[in-house]
């Protein structure tokens, strides 16, 4: 059973969104390079996944480096507030220990402040915005910055056909205020779930003392099954929307806008369609990006404000899916905000 988080504070009281940024690495793989590379074809890629392109890290740059862009982005968004924690969502940290977020607290910064890493793969954002929600919930902070980020591309078997195309490296960041819950902005109810019998279907075993566990997972690289991984995404997102959207007094058909997790386009439309969302109230960047990871959701809300797909008192749906299995849903009535656009001067 999916467990449901309550909006931040006293009833009345929320967690609201105030600013929000992103950041992409400069370096892009077309569908044609990865032809020239793995001999798969770049139509057979988009077919079958949506994709075109995708940003990844070079060497030398790691996760903190794309979380500070965001982090900086979404701080000047919210008009340079100062904030009191940091939370920082990601597979991917920099280092196995300490935890990256303190790092990146530190390069913004905001040494002193609470700062630490939580790891829930593609549904990490929506974790963390629980996360961020309850910190304000108890008092512990005025205004939190989320930052989501992954380079999903340093745990890639590069020969395998099957993982390469999907995955791209980028972050996302939002700054949440202790607001009302009748303000454009406020974070609805968070709808989380796990199915940790599942954990092989999404896996990377790390090198150390115990071996990989399943014959399907190999130790080093990332690995996916990927038919399975399919079908629970459809159900687990569809679900805990659902459930997101009851909790907020809403009805399916008011939604504006959805934003799902960019696993995959072929995921996004089932989960539409299961939830009876038509193609034009689907908001999408997974073309020019691929998956994200953790930072999928963000980056998709900033990039949509930016150019317009959401606008102030627009309904919007989050969900998402990753491995544990892990997944959850929200809701909000999206802000006035603006977006520092990729590449500006800050």
């Amino acid at each position: 059973m999916a467990g449901i988080v309550p909006p931040a504070g006293r009833p009345g009281h929320a967690a609201v969104i105030c600013g929000l940024g992103y950041w992409l690495p400069p370096k892009v793989v077309t569908n044609e390079d990865l032809h020239a590379r793995l001999g798969t074809s770049a139509e057979w890629i988009y077919s079958r996944t949506g994709i075109s392109s995708r940003h990844v890290v070079p060497p030398g740059m790691a996760t903190s480096d794309l979380a500070v862009e965001a982090g900086t982005r979404a701080v000047t968004s919210a008009g340079g507030v100062e904030v009191q924690a940091l939370i920082l969502a990601t597979t991917t940290p920099d280092r196995s220990c300490p935890a990256t977020a303190p790092e990146v607290a530190s390069r913004l910064g905001m040494t002193g402040i609470a700062a630490f890493d939580v790891s829930a793969v593609c549904s990490g954002f929506l974790y963390g915005l629980a996360t961020a929600a309850g910190f304000i919930a108890a008092g512990l902070a005025e205004r939190v910055l989320l930052i989501a980020a992954d380079t999903f591309s340093t745990l890639l078997d590069p020969a395998d056909r099957t993982t390469v195309p999907i995955f791209g490296d980028g972050a996302g960041a939002l700054v949440l205020r202790r607001g009302t819950d009748d303000e454009p902005g406020a974070i609805g109810k968070v709808v989380l779930g796990s199915d940790g019998e599942l954990s092989d279907l999404i896996a990377v075993e790390a090198a150390g003392p115990q071996p990989p566990r399943s014959a399907t997972v190999h130790e080093g690289y990332f690995r996916m099954q990927g038919r399975e991984v399919f079908r629970h995404a459809v159900e687990r997102m569809s679900i805990a929307a659902a459930d997101a959207v009851e909790a907020a007094g809403w009805r399916l058909d008011e939604i504006d806008r959805l934003v799902a997790h960019q696993a995959n386009a072929r995921i996004t439309s089932f989960v539409a369609s299961e939830l009876g969302i038509p193609p034009d109230r689907q908001v999408q960047n997974i073309e020019h990006v691929g998956n994200t990871a953790a930072a999928s959701v963000p980056i998709l809300l900033a990039q949509a404000t930016a150019r317009g797909d959401l606008a102030s008192g627009d309904r919007v749906l989050l969900t998402a899916f990753g491995g544990g299995l892990t997944w959850g849903a929200t809701t909000v009535v999206w802000p006035k905000l603006e977006c520092v656009p990729l590449g500006s001067e800050l």
